[in-house]
């Protein structure tokens, strides 16, 4: 569905024609947890996404407005694709999501340390991590 079509009037409805899917999740996930910005980057995730569907996610996410691409400033051949506002925008969304997933799935201790800590500060975990990826971090 083109992102300038919506299904409903529904809130839900429309940020799930934007995001609403695993791999775009995953890759947001990413962009704002694992610092990864390239191409190469997201096919060496764990869950092991297809070429074709990552190629076609990040067009849909940079058309949905909650990515950009641009040169990479060392390697100007290289895109790099970064959070606009409007992805960065997410991040307490998915920090409820880990908080849900802890609750009800095997976590690794890594990440139940982590979360740990963001639930005693969640608006000061958020206010960092919007300020470092808003910083551009590449």
């Amino acid at each position: 569905m083109p992102v300038n079509q919506k299904r409903s009037d529904c809130p839900i409805s429309c940020a799930l024609d934007i995001w609403g899917d695993k791999w775009s999740l995953l890759i947001i996930r990413d962009i704002i947890f694992s610092n990864k910005s390239s191409y190469g980057d997201f096919l060496k995730s764990p869950e092991g996404i297809a070429t074709n569907i990552l190629a076609s996610r990040l067009q849909s996410l940079e058309e949905g407005g909650l990515i950009e691409k641009s040169s990479h400033p060392e390697n100007k051949v290289k895109v790099i694709y970064k959070l606009t506002q409007k992805g960065i925008d997410l991040m307490p969304v998915f920090i409820e999501i880990y908080i849900w997933a802890e609750k009800y799935f095997e976590i690794p201790k890594d990440i139940k340390t982590k979360l740990k800590k963001v639930k005693k500060d969640k608006e000061g975990f958020v206010k960092l991590m919007t300020k470092d990826l808003q910083t551009n971090r590449i």
